[in-house]
């Protein structure tokens, strides 16, 4: 940061350091000051975790790695962003400080019984671990507090409002998607075996060896470290939780291609990230190209003149049938993790019934979280 930023930050805080309630009119300066922030912290946190799967796939674990150090910083400028909400009750009505605080500590009560995890059981590679999930669940609590506090309090005027909130939404689909990139990063890892020039140091291959209570290290022990989940997980998480996230994305920022914009900018990221990793000798990842066809499906949904009942039907059945064939062709022209391709059906039903619950709560409700109205813009 600038030491302009920083004065300017500094002065901001002055300014507005009082004690209020939440729901307090926030300056429109302010407003805009702290959201930047709060994206700045995201991508931060964004930046590290990816890393950090790729670092993990090379070393054992160390608390102090690079990749950590950046997220501990994007976290450290969150809880300063929470504590800021919090005293002074600016940019931010009551449920989302609500959901802010949650969120925070769930994560920060979540990082003590990982480092624990690690401690007993060593690296805990699995991206699908208890103490990771509640990392995970804590991120997204957080996330949706900020999604919650700009919806109320941006400017309904000019494109704002929509850039913000769909740059929120990126953020949050990031960290859904997360441990998806276990078997991402593993297909690739066992590829580089196969070719005799592996990523991983020897102590993580001697590590793998040692998880499986073998004493040599062969193909075997770097499958069952690199892809440690049966082959349905990866497309139906992606095409039931992602796809959801997209749906709710789409509908609250109610723009044309909001969806695949979503989509295309994490894909984007990652995509950018794959040469940045390899020019520093890190391990790459299979890029999930096909999940922006997929989110496409999502758009069409929105866009087709269906009844609302009908649309997370008709949604499902177009996301999950895109994303899967592009999985598919992804996998025969490039690379993929490896799909049971025979999880579509059931991937359709869990996504139609998320998406469908979440329109009833929405007609019921206004769903709190997602104001009654949201998603009815075309």
């Amino acid at each position: 940061m600038s030491t302009g930023a920083r004065s300017r930050l500094s002065d901001l805080a002055k300014r507005y350091w009082t004690r209020g309630a939440p729901g307090r009119e926030t300056p429109q300066e302010l407003l805009t000051g702290l959201f930047r922030l709060w994206l700045v912290a995201l991508f931060l946190k964004v930046l590290g975790a990816s890393w950090d799967v790729s670092w993990h796939f090379k070393w054992l674990r160390d608390d102090t790695a690079p990749p950590h150090m950046i997220n501990i910083t994007g976290n450290a400028i969150v809880v300063a962003l929470v504590l800021f909400h919090g005293y002074t009750g600016y940019g931010t009505d009551r449920l989302g400080l609500r959901l802010m605080q949650w969120g925070a500590g769930i994560f920060f009560t979540a990082v003590p019984l990982d480092l624990i995890n690690h401690r007993v059981n060593g690296l805990d590679i699995t991206s699908w671990s208890i103490s990771h999930a509640l990392l995970y669940l804590g991120t997204a609590v957080m996330i949706s507090g900020a999604i919650r506090a700009w919806w109320v309090g941006a400017p309904r005027e000019g494109n704002q409002r929509p850039v913000v909130m769909g740059l929120l939404w990126l953020f949050f689909l990031e960290n859904v998607w997360f441990p998806n990139q276990h078997q991402e990063y593993g297909v690739l890892s066992i590829a580089a075996w196969d070719r005799g020039a592996p990523y991983a140091e020897p102590i993580l291959l001697q590590f793998a060896a040692d998880q499986i209570g073998k004493a040599q290290v062969d193909r075997d022990s770097l499958v069952a470290f690199s892809l440690p989940v049966p082959d349905w997980v990866y497309p139906v998480w992606a095409c039931t939780a992602a796809l959801l996230v997209l749906a709710m994305a789409r509908a609250m920022v109610g723009r044309r291609w909001t969806a695949t914009l979503v989509a295309a900018g994490y894909v984007g990221f990652r995509a950018l990230l794959w040469p940045l990793l390899s020019g520093i000798d890190f391990p790459p990842s299979a890029v999930p190209f096909f999940f922006v066809l997929a989110a496409v499906g999502v758009d069409l949904a929105f866009l087709l003149p269906v009844p609302e009942w009908a649309r997370p039907l008709l949604g499902s059945l177009l996301a999950v049938g895109l994303g899967y064939g592009a999985v598919a062709a992804q996998g025969f022209l490039l690379v993929a993790p490896p799909v049971d391709y025979g999880s579509a059906l059931p991937a359709a039903i869990l996504l139609a019934a998320g998406w469908s619950l979440v329109v009833w709560l929405h007609q019921r409700r206004g769903w709190h979280v997602l104001p009654s109205g949201a998603a009815v813009v075309s």
